[in-house]
């Protein structure tokens, strides 16, 4: 999924053409010869397509329309491929595409999901989870059914992928699978009378972007009550400070900023800037910017190094952020109504049912 947004947000801000999937013919059967996935093919030309292949679901994107009308005879040739025109739908996923921006989201696939638990009607809540209220595994009766919960954590599971504002809920209940009660199950009806208040909503990919890597990185030190351990994914270990959790997180979004410079370089598009990091915490900053401090923190592994390389090869650049505008508090921690919704508004969600402040503007000049 992660590559399949990249191809969206570079599509969207350079003007790509984007068909949709295509797709094996009805009542065929496929071999599978050899497997796609990790290979790289050079591009036949001085220009470059863009394929991505998920089982026999296919997605071109290319500046030039006629090369990609080639590319679709050549595989229909070998394959016998359906063609399906532009991009509209691709493994559930809605996508709606506008001169200012591409809209990733999954609202009939909510719809569904409410209707399937009996919350088409719910009224709506303001925040996925009850900041007042911590879940234990005390919480609750233990004689409760299990196969509705697997359920519904499955199915939030998949929403999450247009819905990054739902995934501390649903992280946080997926780590109780084995010992849930009818206190997470309401939980997670709760996290659907969320939903219920925009189904529509999902990421959006604007074509004004200036195509470079920011982050924020975060961690709660010892927020869960029953082992210690940090974040909304939990640590392997126990950390002995916050400096310690901190410096941990800020080693995995070191790496996953790799990863996607990675990905960006595969689809020609190599960053012009180095990754932008904003963390809260001080110390976490000072021990990957300061080779002095690293006699004090031989507890920290090795590996976690890693973010001092990258930020000595100039590939990564650290900044302190307040805790007060700390992007990433949505996804480490439940939130009151105030502080979630200042932050909602700046992780890219957009409701499609919403107009946008561009489009409003036009209109208002219409008039």
């Amino acid at each position: 999924m992660s590559t399949f947004q990249v191809l969206l947000a570079l599509t969207a801000q350079k003007g790509w053409f984007l068909p949709l999937g295509l797709s094996a013919l009805p009542n065929s059967v496929c071999k599978l010869e050899r497997s796609l996935y990790g290979l790289k093919q050079a591009s036949s030309s001085t220009t470059f397509t863009d394929l991505l292949v998920y089982v026999d679901d296919l997605v071109l994107a290319r500046n030039d329309m006629k090369e990609i009308e080639r590319v679709k005879a050549l595989l229909d040739a070998k394959f016998k491929i359906k063609d399906l025109g532009f991009l509209k739908y691709f493994l559930g996923f809605k996508v709606a595409r506008s001169s200012q921006s591409i809209l990733l989201y999954q609202h009939k696939y909510a719809i569904d999901l409410l209707d399937k638990f009996g919350l088409l009607n719910a009224k709506p809540t303001s925040t996925p989870m009850n900041y007042t209220a911590p879940l234990s595994k005390c919480a609750g009766s233990p004689s409760f059914d299990l196969t509705p919960y697997c359920r519904l954590i499955g199915r939030l599971l998949y929403l999450m992928n247009t819905r990054p504002d739902i995934s501390f809920a649903v992280n946080k209940l997926s780590q109780y699978l084995d010992c849930a009660t009818d206190m997470y199950f309401k939980v997670g009806l709760h996290i659907l009378e969320y939903i219920k208040g925009a189904p529509a909503r999902g990421i959006l990919f604007s074509t004004t972007s200036d195509l470079c890597l920011i982050g924020y990185s975060d961690s709660d030190w010892g927020i869960c009550p029953s082992t210690r351990r940090s974040k909304s994914r939990k640590q392997l270990t126990v950390a002995r400070s916050s400096a310690d959790a901190e410096y941990r997180t800020l080693a995995l979004a070191t790496f996953e900023g790799r990863w996607l410079t990675y990905i960006l370089r595969d689809l020609q598009v190599p960053l012009c800037k180095p990754i932008t990091l904003f963390c809260d915490n001080q110390s976490a900053i000072h021990i990957a910017s300061n080779p002095v401090f690293q006699e004090h923190t031989k507890h920290i592994k090795i590996n976690c190094h890693t973010v001092q390389n990258r930020v000595y090869d100039g590939s990564l650049k650290l900044l302190p952020v307040p805790s007060s505008e700390q992007v990433v508090d949505i996804l480490t921690k439940s939130l009151a109504p105030g502080p979630f919704a200042k932050i909602h508004c700046k992780i890219g969600i957009h409701d499609i049912h919403v107009p946008s402040l561009r489009e409003v503007d036009r209109r208002n000049s219409s008039s």
